[in-house]
């Protein structure tokens, strides 16, 4: 039995342009044609396309399923295997995905919530890039650091936030001072401007040693969308970044090495 281009279509649920198209590149070939010279596909080719479509499905290329389906040498198994290996990646990772936002949503539901306007107020021009919080959710979930710093964070009262940002601001203030001055990032004012940034962390957030302080330092200097959480784009100068990172690294080196440094300190 033969079928129409427009009857495949349905029949499959693919467009007639998808069609085309796998006739075009050969994938796909309609073993007849009719008298006035329209597709038809035979049994043969609708046993083929269920093919295309399974493999389609599973997110192999078009070049990848005319590999498997024209040459008799390629090892469909193996391809399959391959297939099964990055799905199961993929669905690791969407699970990830969908704890991130289950806890997202907790912390909606338990958290401060703000008026535009009191979040204009209490954040000013701090934004919080979704992106980078979710992508810093799965790379640290398992760190208990990370997780008593956001769990620190859904407890804050809006006055805790407004406190918080305020002293935010004085830091801002005082880095940005020291940075137009041209004081060396290795030098003593700007080591003691990035322990007050650290000590800021662990008063806020969870206990910031030297060696998570230098990872955090890194991160600001790696990706625009986290130094972004400590000073606004608005607020940022041409290698900022990387000022506040040799600060960082310089104020850790002076605690490691410092023999006076407690715990007691971070407190």
């Amino acid at each position: 039995m033969s079928y129409s281009v427009g009857q495949v279509s349905a029949l499959a649920g693919v467009t007639v342009r998808t069609l085309h198209h796998y006739d075009r590149t050969g994938l796909l070939s309609p073993g007849e044609r009719s008298h006035a010279g329209y597709r038809l596909y035979g049994d043969a080719d609708l046993a083929r396309l269920q093919q295309i479509l399974f493999y389609r499905e599973l997110g192999f290329s078009l070049d990848e399923t005319a590999a498997i389906l024209t040459d008799p040498q390629a090892n469909a198994l193996d391809q399959l295997r391959a297939r099964h290996g990055q799905l199961r990646d993929q669905i690791a990772r969407l699970q990830r995905l969908a704890e991130v936002t289950e806890r997202a949503i907790e912390v909606q539901r338990t958290g401060v919530e703000l008026t535009p306007e009191e979040r204009s107020e209490v954040f000013g021009p701090v934004t919080f890039d979704l992106s980078y919080a979710t992508e810093a959710q799965l790379k640290w979930e398992d760190s208990p650091g990370h997780q008593e710093s956001m769990a620190r964070a859904a407890a804050h009262s809006k006055e805790d936030w407004r406190q918080l940002m305020g002293e935010a601001a004085a830091w801002r203030a005082e880095l940005l001072a020291a940075f137009d001055d041209g004081v060396p990032g290795d030098g003593d004012r700007a080591m003691d401007i990035a322990e007050e940034h650290r000590l800021h962390l662990t008063r806020w957030f969870t206990a910031c040693p030297p060696d998570m302080h230098r990872r955090i330092a890194d991160d600001f200097a790696a990706d625009p969308r986290a130094f972004a959480l400590a000073v606004p784009a608005p607020e940022q100068r041409p290698g900022l970044d990387a000022y506040l990172r040799e600060a960082i690294h310089a104020n850790a080196s002076r605690r490691t090495q410092s023999p006076t440094t407690t715990c007691e300190e971070d407190r």
